[in-house]
């Protein structure tokens, strides 16, 4: 297919791959799942099971209805209290998020938001007291969602592990600006460090307040690394990390492995429980380890190698390797919340005090990436433009390619990418044009 580290396809290899996207376009089964699911809608099946959960996040307000947040950053952070409703196990397998087909959402065969209401700060607590004082032991769980995230995916990841891992904590989700793009890693990236101080906020206002008793975190992808760097900072400000915090879950952690143990290093001696789920056939890792210099990942690596194995021991890191487990998820990034036994698993270690996230990502944002290289994910125009192509290949590709265009233009000047045959099931900036 032509060299991976930027360069572009031969001429014939090029043809060959416009031909498979052609064929691809024409298979069922393409079009992905309806976007800006958070309209509320009656709660018609009382027996399905609901997850109430508090949302903290740095996103902007979204005007379009059923999106909530989008992937902007705001000025200051919002809080919102929220409730999903999630189909019997019936009609659904658990691991799975069961994303409607179609609006509105039916909550006896689909997720479905049943309230979602905005919440203040002062009201954010109530709620944060109420449901702590509902928990067998007075314990929070705050889940970090991963690089590529809608508002709408973190909050149904989130309320299907907290449903299928049996969890009774209070469910905090902190959700940061991601534009829900492949290519807008870089912009990602600097959306975590963007969130970095209201995170460590929420950890010191945890850490006081007197009905909190243990604090568990599950992070994903690159929201590891949003969530090491918070809880760096408040062992710094503070001189240690807070003995409630008990337990942090590092899910296929985007994360540089040298940063990771100097991030270790500045916690103290006092810090919590780490557990982390590493996989080495990850592909989205694998991508981010070339445009990091060739480091290695810390969600990728081999525990049984050295220097690592001595390292996480030292550091008493238990380490689960999922490099073996088969997952739905096509870039194996997602293991830790697909997986039922992995989930249960995180319920457990949770309660007794000891694959995350739904990506969109198209076949052809894979091979965009491979085309182009770190040059595309970087931004770079030109790479964009000899890889349109391969933007045919699926609605998700699609919608992040015409996203990341727009991006590219600058402010004032986003022009919407015209796309033929789109999804009238799942409406784009181009398909309303």
């Amino acid at each position: 297919m032509g060299s991976v580290g930027g360069g572009v396809a031969a001429p014939r290899s090029w043809s060959r791959w416009v031909v498979v996207c052609v064929v691809v376009v024409l298979l069922p089964g393409c079009g992905g799942h309806p976007k800006d699911v958070l309209t509320p809608v009656a709660d018609t099946s009382p027996q399905s099971p609901k997850v109430d959960m508090l949302i903290a996040t740095t996103r902007t307000r979204s005007t379009v209805p059923g999106e909530m947040f989008n992937g902007e950053r705001a000025r200051a952070p919002a809080f919102a209290d929220m409730t999903i409703s999630i189909p019997p196990s019936k009609v659904r397998k658990e691991g799975q998020v069961a994303w409607p087909k179609r609006l509105p959402s039916n909550p006896a065969t689909d997720f479905a938001t049943i309230r979602a209401d905005d919440l203040n700060v002062e009201n954010a607590k109530k709620w944060l007291s109420a449901s702590v004082r509902k928990t067998p032991d007075g314990s929070v769980l705050v889940f970090i969602h991963g690089f590529n995230n809608r508002f709408e995916d973190a909050v149904y990841r989130f309320a299907q592990i907290v449903h299928d891992s049996g969890v009774h904590s209070a469910p905090v989700l902190v959700t940061w600006p991601s534009r829900g793009s492949l290519l807008a890693y870089g912009y990602d990236r600097e959306s975590t460090n963007y969130t970095r101080n209201a995170l460590e906020t929420l950890f010191q206002y945890l850490a006081k307040d007197p009905e909190v008793k243990e604090v568990s975190i599950l992070a994903h992808s690159m929201g590891n690394w949003l969530a090491l760097e918070s809880l760096r900072q408040m062992a710094i400000r503070n001189g240690r990390l807070p003995a409630k915090f008990k337990n942090v879950m590092l899910a296929a952690p985007d994360v540089d492995v040298d940063v990771f143990s100097q991030q270790i290093v500045d916690m103290g001696k006092q810090h919590p429980q780490f557990t982390l789920f590493v996989s080495r056939d990850d592909k989205a890792l694998a991508f981010s380890r070339r445009v990091w210099g060739d480091v290695s990942r810390l969600g990728a690596i081999d525990p049984e190698q050295e220097p690592y194995k001595k390292e996480l021991e030292d550091n008493k890191i238990v380490v689960i390797d999922l490099t073996k487990i088969k997952s739905g998820d096509s870039m194996n990034h997602g293991k830790f919340a697909e997986s039922p036994q992995i989930v249960q698993l995180i319920g457990q270690r949770i309660s007794e005090g000891q694959t995350l996230t739904d990506s969109h990502v198209g076949l052809g944002d894979q091979i965009l990436v491979a085309t182009t290289g770190a040059a595309a994910a970087a931004g770079n125009v030109a790479g964009l433009v000899l890889a349109a192509p391969v933007a045919v290949v699926d609605q998700d590709t699609r919608d992040n390619y015409a996203t990341h265009v727009g991006s590219l233009s600058g402010p004032g000047r986003a022009q919407p990418v015209a796309f033929k045959k789109c999804n009238p099931a799942r409406p784009t900036p181009s398909c309303q044009r």
